[in-house]
């Protein structure tokens, strides 16, 4: 059995102490932290692949970070993965998230940065 490494060409979301300003700024990012499984990585890898998310693989996590707002499409994710995928299934592998999450419907699941882009769905 051989062992895939995983690409580390990825941004890191991820600083050292000695590196961190911190600001009175809002921020406009959100995003989610999975716990490492074969859905989590399919659900990483495939938004990945978008603009303005940034993937961070660790040995247990995995966390899927954006700008303004990550939109995850269970039908889009299925596909990637080779399987249905739910919004149950999504959320169960979710540990924890920030920003705004919104189920738009069965298939849609958004996470807002900024709290004026969600008052639409509410």
């Amino acid at each position: 059995m051989s062992t895939v490494a995983r690409d580390a060409s990825h941004d890191n979301i991820f600083k050292s102490m000695k590196d961190i300003t911190f600001e009175q700024t809002i921020s406009d990012q959100c995003g989610v932290t999975m716990n490492d499984s074969v859905e989590a990585r399919a659900i990483a890898e495939f938004m990945s692949s978008k603009p303005n998310v940034t993937v961070t693989y660790q040995p247990a996590l995995i966390r899927i970070d954006g700008h303004g707002k990550l939109i995850f499409k269970m039908d889009e994710i299925g596909n990637y993965l080779g399987r249905e995928m739910t919004a149950e299934i999504f959320e169960v592998n979710t540990s924890t998230h920030y920003g705004r999450m919104v189920r738009v419907d069965d298939n849609t699941v958004i996470l807002f940065g900024n709290m004026d882009d969600v008052f639409e769905y509410i």
